[in-house]
């Protein structure tokens, strides 16, 4: 197993870790727990700092592998999928905004897996990646600024969470159409 890998396993690993803790954070309710709350921001921003590594190190030294294509998006969708859920539960992201962020990553897979059966590879395109760096900006400003604020900050960062979360819903629907648009022969192939 290369060293892209590794990470990418290591992120996958990393995701029951960051789950505990951010389970033990609980912002917004009396059992709030500041310390769990920044552990799993950092496990969070480790994790995510790893996707980009594991990318940059399988394209710099030619180790892009099937198991790399399959588990390295895979991995990032259970990292991300696993915040946004904590922070519905904590109540400072709206269920609509998880609901377009699954069902775009189901249409993702859905059009790859289409592809993929022709023999297609279908590479993530720039809005993919403003999406993907917005999410993991908002989850780890989420998970890591509460812990530096006072109790005075804590409507300030409420607003600013939500207003970040529509920005990323906004954003992964603009990703999730311009990806469908420019792979709609996939489905004409499909029939």
């Amino acid at each position: 197993m290369n060293l892209p890998n590794k990470l990418t396993l290591l992120r996958v690993i990393l995701v029951p870790v960051f789950m505990v803790f951010a389970a033990f954070g609980r912002i917004g309710t009396a059992d709030y727990n500041p310390t769990a709350q920044l552990v799993a921001g950092i496990v969070f921003a480790v994790a995510s700092f790893t996707d980009f590594l594991d990318g940059y190190l399988a394209r710099k030294n030619n180790l892009v592998t099937d198991f790399g294509k399959f588990m390295d998006p895979l991995a990032d969708k259970m990292l991300t999928t696993a915040a946004f859920i904590y922070m519905v539960v904590d109540g400072l992201c709206h269920p609509v905004v998880l609901a377009i962020i699954m069902f775009r990553e189901f249409a993702v897979a859905g059009v790859r897996m289409i592809a993929a059966e022709s023999g297609t590879v279908i590479a993530a395109n720039m809005w993919g990646k403003v999406k993907t760096v917005l999410q993991m900006l908002t989850i780890i400003y989420y998970y890591i600024v509460p812990f530096f604020m006072g109790s005075t900050d804590i409507m300030a960062f409420g607003l600013i969470t939500q207003v970040l979360c529509w920005l990323v819903a906004a954003v992964t629907v603009l990703s999730g159409g311009i990806y469908l648009w420019q792979n709609r022969s996939c489905f004409m192939q499909a029939k």
